[in-house]
């Protein structure tokens, strides 16, 4: 009975130090994706299209703030000119980012990394 007991505490432990390890290392990728895009991103080359009611766009701003990424970002119910632009590229939903003037829909890091560092 004590061994039985002792296996399953070692087997406890070794998941809780396998799922913390994860994170970790999970955490670290993020941590190099946020800085390769801050170092590749120059002022004006992203753009964000976002509702004011929208909570993707609010994680995407919250992310970029963090990773300190430049970029501008407008509301298409505040601003006639976002609203116009978004309409134009016949978007589907918030957010819209543009990296060098193509769309994207959604936020994803690494597929906006990827186009940053695509030739023009």
């Amino acid at each position: 009975m004590r061994s039985s007991k002792r296996s399953l505490l070692v087997l406890l432990l070794l998941v809780l130090l396998a799922g913390g390890a994860s994170q970790w290392w999970s955490g670290r990728g993020e941590l190099r994706l946020a800085q390769a895009l801050a170092a590749s991103a120059v002022p004006g080359d992203i753009r964000m299209l976002s509702s004011t009611t929208c909570v993707y766009c609010a994680q995407a701003r919250d992310w970029m703030r963090r990773a300190q990424v430049p970029f501008d970002e407008c509301f298409i119910e505040q601003d006639a000119k976002c609203r116009a632009e978004f309409d134009a590229r016949q978007a589907q939903g918030t957010p819209l980012v543009i990296v060098k003037g193509r769309s994207q829909r959604g936020f994803a890091p690494q597929r906006v990394l990827d186009a940053l560092r695509e030739p023009a």
